[in-house]
């Protein structure tokens, strides 16, 4: 999904690694090691890509991820499978995680090659409860939670109308699916690949390590130029997602060695994953310090955007103000949590939050 720009990338950047001139086309493939390809499917959005991943199987090819549920992405994949000169089908699809861009394309490719999908449980069942929302009514409790953050009531309409739009680009999921869990070891044709499970961005992200090959599939965990977006929903209001997802890159670190080449979901494949790591760790710190000295007075979620992304973001964009108010919560509910920051409600139900005085 679409990320938001947030003062935690805006520190120096350590010098990654980029070992291919340019990705692949779209209707392409890119080796990227033995057995392994990449390729690219479009987005209809400012990111406007998604990498997916190609690993040979004992019978044909696994994939990783699959793009969004569009026409465009549609034709992509028929280019590809026209242009293959290896013809053996997919034999299981794997999804690191629910949100649209990955699993859009599942459905149809699972059913147009008779494979199973492999997911993780918390990622599927998510997945499926969202999809059921379309064309259903804004919910009171999600209304009640962006008022709460300051939203105007032009928001609030837009809100209205647009909820239920998640499951528009998803095909139809499979009505069965193969559970992966993390630790877990899977033979993926000559090589064994281990689930890591992060959290943070999705509830139970699933990146793929091959310490044979020296490759991590990332998904959205660790992105080489853009910071994961971090955010809290209405169906969980009081969750702390900024903490499962500093705590997965601690884990990523110390379960998976600095050697690696790194295949993300965004941008381009790269070396150098302890030093982004770091990166993004130190930069989220320093995005909340500044979050902490924005509240020496009385703020809503809606108030501490500056603090948080550097600039201001409007009404004109309800998609980006939808997810700078879901990942202002997250810090806000992170610091929260931590006895940091005390909330107070005014008389129309609005948040207000400060620093806790001691």
């Amino acid at each position: 999904m679409t990320k938001t720009s947030t003062q935690r990338d805006r520190l120096e950047k350590p010098t990654l690694i980029y070992p291919f001139k340019a990705p692949p086309a779209t209707g392409r493939v890119l080796k990227v090691a033995p057995g392994v390809v990449w390729m690219r499917m479009p987005l209809p959005m400012i990111l406007n890509h998604i990498n997916v991943y190609g690993i040979e199987d004992s019978e044909g090819w696994a994939a990783v991820d699959t793009g969004m549920g569009t026409e465009e992405t549609l034709a992509a994949w028929r280019e590809l499978f026209a242009n293959a000169t290896d013809r053996r089908p997919l034999t299981r699809v794997f999804v690191t995680h629910m949100h649209p861009d990955h699993v859009g394309m599942t459905g149809w490719l699972t059913r147009k090659f008779n494979c199973r999908l492999w997911m993780t449980r918390l990622e599927y069942l998510n997945c499926r409860v969202l999809v059921a929302d379309t064309l259903r009514d804004a919910p009171d409790d999600g209304v009640a939670f962006y008022r709460r953050a300051g939203w105007s009531d032009a928001s609030i309409e837009t809100y209205r109308a647009r909820f239920g739009n998640f499951g528009k680009r998803i095909h139809t999921l499979p009505d069965s699916y193969r559970r992966i869990v993390d630790g877990e070891e899977i033979r993926i044709g000559a090589n064994t690949w281990r689930v890591i499970v992060g959290t943070g961005h999705s509830p139970e992200h699933a990146c793929l390590y091959c310490p044979e090959l020296k490759l991590l599939v990332s998904g959205d965990q660790v992105l080489p130029r853009i910071s994961s977006n971090v955010s809290v929903y209405p169906t969980e209001p009081d969750a702390d997602p900024m903490r499962d997802w500093l705590e997965s890159l601690a884990k990523i670190k110390r379960e998976v060695p600095d050697d690696v080449l790194v295949l993300p979901s965004h941008n381009d494949c790269f070396r150098g994953l302890h030093a982004r790591l770091d990166h993004l760790g130190a930069s989220q710190e320093r995005t909340l310090s500044n979050l902490r000295r924005s509240l020496e007075e009385p703020k809503r979620a809606i108030d501490v955007f500056a603090a948080l992304f550097g600039r201001s973001i409007g009404e004109t964009d309800p998609g980006l103000l939808n997810l700078a108010t879901g990942e202002s919560i997250a810090c806000l509910n992170y610091l929260t949590h931590r006895g940091e920051v005390r909330q107070t409600f005014d008389d129309a139900g609005v948040a207000w939050y400060q620093m806790a005085r001691s």
